[in-house]
């Protein structure tokens, strides 16, 4: 992994910009001492630092804004960064930049029942949400592994989903609007409360950018009622290939879970040593399938997913008895990534989505890598969604095994694409899959991406060096092709 050649330059004019953005965020605003810097250095994808000039800890909008417009007219980079809970690199910082941490924008502002709706500050951890709700018996759906730490501006920049995005959706389907400051400083508002907004969908656009477009400083979000009831099953398997079948027979009858949840035997012993949640230890693969609504319903869809994983060879069913029960259940998956690394010193844990009907056939090809590059894995998905998290075990400290890791992971990605999915479920590109978009999208296909770019920012200040293999400038990416002194189609006006 390659980042763009630090500017000199901007290195070196380090106390310069240090001051300036103190007159802008003054007392303990800006860190710039080595110490100071260390925990800034990486986000969850901690195999890779990089130590930037400064972090500004803006607390209002309009700081937020006169930092922006003051990077762009003194051409210094800047990386947006929430929680630092990415796993793709997408808040890694640039050596010759400065990361603008939101931590401080930590408010839920207002909560709408009536408009069933919550505005909160991009700080806003996403199960904070929840806790600021739950006792009028509401609650906000998308709830990643990591909501306990991961923050709501965050989710917007990656898109994040959680157990419960199959049938409640990503964070996408659950925002309603943002206020977001551009490169330039300038303050903008896309959708509102409403569930459609006027004109384009920019909200659309920006929801999973990266935090290449602009720093969100104030985001909508849905929130719904508390559903009646809810039971979750744990369906043990004596293979993964009879589980992973057993996703495709649940979506094709008609049953659509809150979450449907998978893991694999590794994955399930670790999850069960380090949490206790009452899973079968022996078996191959484990679903886990969550059902809410009425009672009744609840009853009769139980019985129909009993009936498939049976079908399949199912070899331990088991029914939430109370709602004690059921979250127990679901400590045991949220605290899958953690267990596993009792496994081993070290763990690359991939993020891409294939179509449900694959399931089978990925695992088996999945395990055939890992005996290829001799590195355990441990798989852990939103099935439901195909929504694959295999985490790649290792040991930085040996010699080698971080790159083997690498091309294991790159290899499961390229697998992904083969089999008709995409590189990235709701990690986001970053750097970790940044060099595989070739895979996905032809040169004209990643030309148009970086043109909605460059209209929100010309000179490519915001998060440069993630998401786009090769880093065009704007101006290039308008050049015309001139064949024997004449361009294409001379008759039209150029602009």
């Amino acid at each position: 992994m390659k980042m763009p050649v630090p500017d000199a330059d901007l290195i070196a004019r380090k106390g310069e910009i240090v001051r300036a953005l103190r007159k802008i965020v003054p007392g303990e605003g800006v860190v710039a001492d080595p110490d100071g810097l260390v925990p800034f250095e990486s986000d969850g994808l901690s195999a890779y630092r990089q130590t930037p000039i400064a972090v500004v800890l803006p607390e209002t909008t309009e700081q937020v804004s006169h930092v922006l417009k003051w990077c762009q007219a003194n051409g210094v980079k800047v990386v947006p960064r929430g929680a630092g809970t990415s796993l793709s690199g997408g808040s890694l910082p640039l050596t010759d930049g400065i990361v603008l941490g939101m931590a401080k924008f930590n408010q839920i502002l207002e909560v709408d029942y009536a408009n069933r709706c919550a505005v909160v500050q991009p700080g806003v951890t996403n199960l904070a949400i929840t806790g600021a709700v739950q006792a009028q018996g509401f609650y906000y759906a998308p709830d990643p592994s990591s909501q306990i730490a991961c923050t709501i501006g965050g989710n917007v920049a990656e898109n994040s989903g959680g157990v419960h995005c199959l049938k409640y959706g990503l964070t996408t389907n659950n925002l309603l609007g943002v206020e977001m400051v551009l490169m330039d400083g300038e303050v903008v508002r896309l959708g509102g409360r409403g569930y459609d907004a006027a004109g384009y969908d920019l909200l659309g656009l920006v929801t999973g950018s990266e935090g290449l477009l602009g720093v969100v400083t104030e985001v909508t979000v849905r929130i719904l009622p508390t559903p009646p009831v809810a039971k979750a099953l744990l369906l043990g398997f004596p293979s993964v290939e009879a589980a992973g079948a057993t996703v495709g027979d649940i979506i094709a009858a008609g049953v659509i879970p809150a979450g449907l949840e998978m893991m694999d035997k590794p994955a399930i012993q670790a999850a069960e040593a380090f949490v206790h949640a009452g899973y079968p230890t022996e078996a191959e693969a484990l679903l886990i399938v969550e059902l809410d609504g009425p009672e009744a319903e609840c009853a009769e869809l139980a019985g129909h997913v009993k009936a498939l994983a049976q079908a399949r060879g199912a070899d331990f069913i088991r029914v939430s008895r109370d709602e004690a029960e059921r979250l127990a259940f679901w400590a045991g998956r949220k605290a899958a990534f953690p267990a596993v690394g009792r496994l081993s010193p070290d763990y690359y844990c991939m993020d891409g989505t294939i179509p449900r009907r694959q399931l089978p056939q990925v695992l088996t090809r999945i395990n055939a890598l890992s005996r290829q590059y001799g590195l355990g894995v441990a798989n852990v998905f939103h099935a439901g969604d195909g929504n694959l998290h295999p985490l790649i075990l290792y040991d930085i400290e040996k010699d080698g095994e971080l790159e083997k890791a690498e091309a294991f992971g790159a290899d499961i990605l390229k697998l992904c694409v083969e089999v008709g999915g995409v590189l990235t479920g709701e990690h986001g590109v970053g750097v970790e899959k940044r060099d595989l978009m070739g895979e996905m999208f032809d040169d004209t296909d990643l030309a148009c991406q970086q043109r909605v770019k460059c209209a929100f920012d010309p000179d490519a200040l915001l998060n440069p060096g993630k998401v786009f293999p090769v880093l065009h400038r704007c101006a290039e990416l308008g050049r015309m092709h001139v064949h024997r002194g004449k361009i294409a189609f001379p008759e039209l006006p150029r602009f």
